[in-house]
């Protein structure tokens, strides 16, 4: 039976527009880190890379490769963790050039550290590109932490931060870290920008 997020793990990806406590454990991901506007074209590259390594994994049994544990899945969807540059905390301002990122796609459990190296291999022979040298494969685990889904354009995005906000002072949270997570359920390239849907999350503790 093939896995499919949006059906099995709807609890993680399919969060509703009222915020909500969730605790989110260690997952898997190919990760590209990364500074600057998200709107520029060297972030578009940074996700084609990502995606050539996520449908590498998937079509391994087409090249006749069959890793130990391997199921039938849909590929995850692109996530990022952002921050800001110290120079922007401190001077307080926000700017999308100061944007820090680590953009991300999980992979499902049977993708172990060997694999990842080999599969990384694959794609740098058939689809070359500098950015494969940057990728790294690691394990990040959210923890404890408060969700919202953001229906919209990503500039309209403080309105459901304010709600995520309002959420933890009415449950004696606070934020654990200033950065956040963001998993994107749509391609913004054939999506209307009204139409968007983004899972927004971050870590919290007990106020």
């Amino acid at each position: 039976m093939k896995h499919e997020w949006r059906k099995h793990e709807k609890a993680r990806y399919l969060p509703k527009t009222k915020p909500e406590l969730i605790t989110v454990p260690s997952f898997n991901f190919f990760v590209l880190d990364g500074t600057g506007n998200p709107n520029d074209e060297n972030f578009a590259e940074a996700i084609g890379v990502l995606y050539s390594l996520a449908y590498g994994v998937k079509m391994l049994p087409k090249k006749g490769v069959s890793p130990d544990g391997y199921f039938d899945y849909s590929v995850y969807p692109l996530e990022g963790i952002w921050d800001l540059s110290e120079a922007a905390k401190k001077a307080k301002r926000f700017n999308k050039n100061d944007l820090v990122y680590q953009i991300m796609i999980r992979q499902p459990d049977f993708v172990t550290p060997k694999l990842a190296a080999e599969v990384l291999a694959i794609v740098k022979n058939k689809k070359p590109h500098p950015l494969l040298n940057d990728v790294h494969f690691k394990a990040i685990e959210d923890g404890r932490s408060v969700q919202v889904m953001h229906w919209g354009r990503y500039d309209d995005e403080p309105e459901s931060f304010n709600k995520m906000a309002e959420f933890c002072k009415e449950n004696d949270l606070v934020r654990a870290q200033l950065t956040h997570r963001e998993i994107y359920l749509n391609d913004a390239r054939k999506t209307a920008p009204d139409q968007l849907k983004t899972v927004l999350r971050y870590a919290v503790k007990d106020q």
